[in-house]
């Protein structure tokens, strides 16, 4: 067999303009195939990139800004396991933001003075040959090794960096695990801050 499949691959997802996808884009503006395929052309995030980060997230489907959950903060933190599962790995959490504007800053809400973190989840490469296996290429948020008891999410979220050299702009897709894996939605993160939570 020839190498041909690889150097098709193409290097950058670029929007119809030709330019490179900005967060706003990812969000607003780009179609679910243009979102599938950096899913399938995109990189995983280094650990070292996630771990000690808070990132703007935003859930595509503009439906959610009904409902409360257009935007959101993921953090990415070493600790700690909170359940066992594959290594390495490091963990994260999410935080409820305000409805805000999609171009304006990311309000968290807090609790007690400190930001509200729930939805806890294990993040390590995908296994190859696993159940959640659909894209190899990514990291995954496997919120069954959160340590969120047992009503804790349902959810799988894979998640790539979008271009290899940019760490900042991160593209994910949520599956709902209910015996079947079932995709709800793309969501974009961007990031934020350092925190100093470890669990």
């Amino acid at each position: 067999m020839s190498g041909t499949a690889l150097a098709e691959r193409p290097k950058a997802i670029l929007s119809r303009e030709g330019e490179r996808f900005t967060w706003l884009d990812l969000l607003q503006r780009a179609t679910n195939a243009e979102r599938e395929l950096i899913m399938r052309n995109g990189v995983a995030p280094s650990f070292e990139s996630l771990a000690g980060w808070e990132f703007g997230g935003g859930n595509t489907p503009r439906i959610y800004r009904l409902i409360g959950i257009r935007k959101f903060v993921k953090g990415f933190f070493e600790g700690p396991p909170r359940d066992r599962g594959p290594e390495p790995f490091i963990q994260g959490y999410n935080i409820p933001a305000a409805g805000n504007a999609d171009d304006a800053e990311h309000v968290m809400e807090m609790k007690n003075g400190a930001p509200k973190r729930f939805g806890f989840y294990r993040v390590h490469r995908v296994v190859e040959g696993a159940r959640d296996s659909l894209y190899p290429n990514a990291l995954l948020l496997d919120y069954s090794l959160g340590g969120n008891g047992l009503f804790g999410p349902p959810l799988r979220d894979y998640l790539v960096q979008v271009y290899p050299d940019d760490p900042d702009l991160l593209l994910g897709k949520a599956y709902l695990n209910l015996g079947l894996r079932i995709p709800t939605n793309f969501f974009v993160l961007k990031r934020l801050h350092e925190h100093d939570f470890s669990g």
